[in-house]
């Protein structure tokens, strides 16, 4: 019971301290989960980002809830996507309650101004923490350049770019079958 309430404590305290989305909580789980608690390794974030970026729902959610599901099976899962999202439901509803004087209060909109700038940072951060951990190797750096330009210039859907880098990246990284040694099959050369 113990190991169930320290993810959904985890997970609150990570929900209280992302702002600006999947990509700014990074950093957070890569101190908390990875340096900190050793509940996972970085190479596995990554693929959990990976996949979260092509299934439906929020990114950070979608990290959430992974990460709880390999610790604790489902009901980890559900424990750290409720201990991720509670922090916010809590805030929406809150705003929610006095919204009108909220929204206009002068204090608020400086104080949003320079949580933008910090948000960018942290995604900034992000970004090289997923570069570094992805581009390994010169096929990868082109796949990335690639998929940059796609992207930026082109303005090409996110999900054909990655669905279509998912298929690319099985055609460059698959195992090859190696021939034996004896030569070409069925030329009776290196027959036992």
């Amino acid at each position: 019971m113990k190991e169930y309430l320290d993810l959904l404590w985890t997970f609150f305290k990570m929900g209280c301290l992302t702002f600006g989305g999947g990509y700014a909580m990074l950093p957070v789980i890569e101190r908390e989960l990875v340096r900190h608690k050793g509940w996972i390794a970085m190479d596995e974030v990554m693929d959990y980002y990976a996949i979260g970026q092509v299934t439906p729902g929020v990114i950070a959610v979608n990290v959430s809830t992974f990460i709880g599901y390999k610790k604790k099976g489902t009901l980890g899962g559900i424990l750290t996507t409720l201990g991720f999202v509670l922090p916010s439901l809590i805030i929406i509803i809150t705003i929610a309650v006095g919204l009108q004087n909220f929204a206009e209060s002068e204090v608020v909109q400086h104080a949003l101004k320079g949580i933008r700038v910090a948000v960018g940072a942290l995604i900034l951060d992000a970004i090289r923490k997923l570069f570094k951990g992805a581009v390994k190797d010169l096929k990868s750096l082109a796949l990335c350049l690639v998929v940059f330009g796609l992207s930026v210039f082109f303005k090409v859907s996110p999900v054909l770019t990655v669905i279509s880098a998912g298929l690319v990246g099985f055609l460059l990284y698959r195992p090859r079958n190696k021939r034996p040694a004896g030569g070409p099959s069925g030329s009776g050369k290196g027959a036992p």
